[in-house]
């Protein structure tokens, strides 16, 4: 007798031809490296976008220390470890549990900062268009939204999926040295 094993669904099938992995890595790895290379070439600038969604305190902490320029310091960095890391092939659910984090709470800001320009009148939702502090420059909203949900999905991929092809973190290790002379 033997026991059928339950039809694959389609997204189980898909994954294991590595594809969708490895776009969504490259993809969400350039991008982020490239957006965060954009950012610490114009570190005042990125510091005066953050400063515009008005999300975090002007309060001083530790020895003149600010959420808003810890945030701008810290944040094109994090961005660029976590590129690096997906291209790479290295701790990639956190990474892409990271850059999903961080799209979502930035989508969000750039929606409701939209929804604050479409309330003062005058314009319409769509043709709305700001520098959302991206590195990108100004970019019509509609068309940020969109690309940010898709890049929010490709994070979900990654978050997801099983493969590790082209991953360092699928190659094997071997410890030399040991007295048993048993690779790990």
């Amino acid at each position: 007798m033997t026991l059928d094993r339950p039809a694959d669904s389609f997204f189980a099938r898909l994954d294991r031809t590595h594809v969708p992995m490895i776009v969504a890595r490259l993809v969400l790895g350039g991008l982020f490296i490239k957006m965060g290379v954009s950012k610490l070439d114009h570190p005042v600038k990125f510091l005066k976008d953050i400063r515009e969604y008005g999300l975090l305190p002007e309060a001083t902490f530790f020895d003149g220390l600010n959420l808003i320029n810890l945030t701008a310091v810290a944040l094109p960095w994090i961005e660029i470890l976590c590129g690096l890391l997906l291209i790479v092939g290295l701790w990639l659910r956190g990474s892409s549990l990271v850059l999903g984090l961080m799209l979502a709470f930035f989508t969000t800001a750039i929606f409701w900062r939209a929804v604050g320009v479409y309330n003062a009148g005058g314009i319409a939702f769509c043709e709305i268009e700001f520098d959302c502090g991206c590195g990108a420059g100004p970019i019509v909203i509609c068309y940020k939204l969109a690309e940010n949900l898709s890049l929010l999905g490709m994070c979900v991929i990654a978050l997801l999926s099983r493969s590790r092809k082209l991953a360092v973190e699928s190659l094997p290790v071997r410890v030399s040295g040991t007295s048993s002379g048993v690779s790990v």
